[in-house]
Formats: C-alpha cells, structure tokens, sequence
C-alpha cells in the first residue's frame, strides 16, 4: 500500500534521480530534503518500495534508483 510517507519518498528519490542519474541512500534523502523521518524509517520505506516494484538497489552498498 503507497502510503503518504510512502509517495513523498518516492517523489524525492525520483526528483534526486532524474538531477543526477545515481542511486541515493536515507541519509541524502533525509539532510537534502529535510525529510521528518529518521534515516532508518526512510530505510524501511525504501524497502517497501523495493518489494513493490518502485524501487530497485543496484549492488548491496547502493542507494536505491527508480525501477
């Protein structure tokens, strides 16, 4: 289910992407957009995300990019 929290850091990690074209981690997402959430709430987001099919991690270390 694509919560609020959900759409909005979806949007960021989008609009980050299309700037640079390299996956972004929590922590960028949470400083660069003055996100409300902790960098592991926006972890846990991101994995949702990933299991749904919005997200993709290109290698273990990686940030996530949108699939």
């Amino acid at each position: 289910m694509l919560t609020r929290r959900r759409i909005e850091i979806f949007k960021c990690i989008v609009d980050e992407f299309v700037r640079t074209a390299e996956p972004i981690g929590s922590k960028t997402l949470m400083e660069k957009y003055h996100l409300p959430y902790s960098s592991a709430t926006i972890r846990n987001e991101m994995l949702a995300l990933e299991e749904m099919g919005y997200l993709e991690k290109p290698h273990t270390s990686a940030g996530r990019v949108p699939s």
